[in-house]
Parts: structure tokens; sequence; C-alpha cells
């Protein structure tokens, strides 16, 4: 099982193709904060709700300073249609090796439906503009994570 991050840790640095294959890394968020989650699969309902849930509240999060990335094993088209299909604005990318996955400790042993898994991790990460971690989030909830996160940052 992958090491989970804690505030403090340096977030891992990353480089993913997005949506239309081009490439998005960390790195070129220093100076912002950053939202990052990780959830696994585009197209099923509990991702689409959280993806629309950061839709909606994209405008609040960039004035507060925050910019978002989501995150799932998909391919770059998928993610396309997933964008297209829910008029999502979030930036979504592909780590379809699970590279990233596992190094922020979103990949590994859950329960699902009472049994272990290998899989994602629903989780969000908030690295500071330093590039540090501000908060790790594991085991969230599809629905109303949003609502919370904006609580817990206060925003």
């Amino acid at each position: 099982m992958s090491e989970r991050l804690a505030p403090g840790d340096t977030a891992p640095d990353f480089t993913l193709p997005d949506a239309d294959g081009n490439p998005v890394s960390l790195a070129d968020h220093r100076g912002r904060k950053v939202i990052v989650y990780f959830y696994p699969a585009a197209l099923t309902p509990g991702c689409t709700k959280q993806a629309c849930d950061f839709t909606d509240n994209l405008d609040v999060l960039a004035a507060a300073g925050y910019d978002v990335i989501g995150i799932s094993p998909d391919k770059p088209e998928k993610l396309a249609k997933f964008r297209e299909k829910e008029s999502l604005k979030v930036t979504l990318v592909a780590d379809q090796d699970k590279s990233v996955l596992t190094a922020y400790g979103a990949f590994g042993e859950k329960k699902l439906y009472g049994k272990t898994v290998t899989g994602v991790i629903r989780s969000t990460v908030i690295v500071a503009p330093d590039g540090t971690v501000e908060h790790a989030f594991y085991n969230v909830k599809a629905t109303g994570h949003v609502a919370k996160l904006l609580k817990d940052l206060a925003i």
C-alpha cells in the first residue's frame, strides 16, 4: 500500500496529459494553491457528481486562489468524453500507469461493498503555493465533498 501524504510533506511533482493530450504539470501551478483530487473513473455516478460539484464551485475556488486538477487512471479520450458530456470546466488529467495516484497515497487497498479490493482511493490533497501539502483527505465521499472542502478551507 502506498504511503499517505501529511501536511508539511512535499507534494510529488507530476506531468500528465489532460483530456486533449496536453501536458499538465503541478510545477506550472507553483505560487498558487492547488486542489488535486483523485477519483476512480470518469462517467460513473459518484465521480460525475464530484466533478460537477468542483465545476459548479470553480469560480469561488479560483477567487480564493485555488486551481483544481482531477486525476484518474482513465485515458485522455475518456476524459474528453466526460468533459463534453457533463460540461466540466475542471482540469482533468490521465494517470494511466497509476504512478501519481500511488505517489499521493491514492491507490491501494480499500473496502468496496464489504470486500477488500485494490483500486483508486477517492482522495483530495491541497498543495500550498510552495509545493508542500497543506491538507490531505483520504476516503472522501463523492457527494458533499466539495461543500465540506469549502467549509474546511473557510472559503
